[in-house]
């Protein structure tokens, strides 16, 4: 069966490939949507491409921030090369120094100087720096793959906290159902008792307290909420067993808050204000949960 996943993790992925060896790293954080970011080596344009459709395939919400560190291997000291030109203008200046009384220059003092030693620029075969280029993107998809876990494991600790809200809003709004029950007779007994007050000898009272006591405890009548909190509860059980789900979740929890706003407004007994406010601290509780859900 499937579960949520969480929004937060770390992924690490290695290679090695001709004269190069890297190191990727990958990491997110919740986001409301798929943000990645990425830093890449110098000439590597490509891999900015690959890193944004791969995550396109491992993730939907979440900013993600891909880093790729490349190096090549040294050339080593075969490969110097000593500029001629260079050497020989040093050489000059240091005869002239010479008849002046300086020191002759040293073989290793004249090497050491700027410019003297290259480094030649190896061209690198188109070919073997597309499959070095491959490679790397194969890096970065088991760097995903590592973040894919990781994000999982968030969400098998997520779902049971999740689920605990969901049974505390449930439990709240059997309560409501109960109390709501009892709330028509107080509002009656309420209207009963302000109209016989007021108007104790006003002919007909029995009626009008009838016909006004029925319309308050219409206007109070939150059964419709009650129904919809229920359908609500049962559409997030079900969502948590369809990810990833995290987008309707957020907009659920909308609904959720929309239907406990309207219980304590039509609310008439202290006892279900209570209650709506309790069951909307609730829902606030797990919205906060909910936006660790991808």
């Amino acid at each position: 069966m499937s579960t949520i996943s969480g929004m937060t993790g770390f992924g690490r992925g290695e290679g090695a490939g001709g004269a190069w060896t890297w190191s990727v790293e990958a990491r997110s954080v919740n986001g409301r949507n798929l943000e990645v970011r990425f830093r890449g080596p110098p000439g590597f344009d490509s891999l900015e491409r690959a890193a944004k459709a791969s995550a396109q395939r491992h993730f939907t919400r979440g900013q993600i921030t891909v880093g790729v560190q490349a190096k090549r291997a040294d050339p080593g000291a075969a490969a110097l090369k000593v500029n001629d030109d260079i050497l020989a203008r040093y050489l000059t200046l240091a005869n002239q120094l010479a008849q002046d009384g300086a020191a002759p220059p040293s073989a290793d003092g004249l090497l050491a100087l700027r410019g003297v030693l290259e480094t030649p620029e190896e061209e690198e075969d188109p070919d073997a720096r597309a499959a070095v280029e491959a490679a790397m993107a194969a890096s970065i998809d088991a760097a995903f793959d590592a973040l894919r876990t990781s994000r999982d494991r968030e969400g098998a600790q997520l779902l049971p906290v999740v689920e605990a809200f969901v049974e505390r809003i449930e439990v709240l709004v059997a309560r409501a159902e109960t109390e709501a029950a009892a709330q028509v007779e107080a509002i009656r007994d309420r209207f009963t008792r302000r109209m016989t007050e007021l108007a104790p000898d006003a002919p007909g009272l029995a009626d009008r307290i009838f016909l006004e006591a029925a319309a308050l405890a219409t206007k109070a009548d939150v059964r419709e909420e009650l129904d919809r909190l229920t359908a609500h509860l049962a559409s997030a059980r079900q969502l948590l067993r369809q990810p990833p789900a995290g987008r309707k979740l957020d907009f659920l929890m909308q609904e959720f808050m929309r239907e406990a706003n309207t219980l304590c407004s039509k609310s008439a007994t202290t006892a279900l204000t209570g209650i709506g406010l309790e069951l909307k601290a609730v829902i606030e509780q797990l919205r906060e949960q909910v936006q660790n859900v991808e």
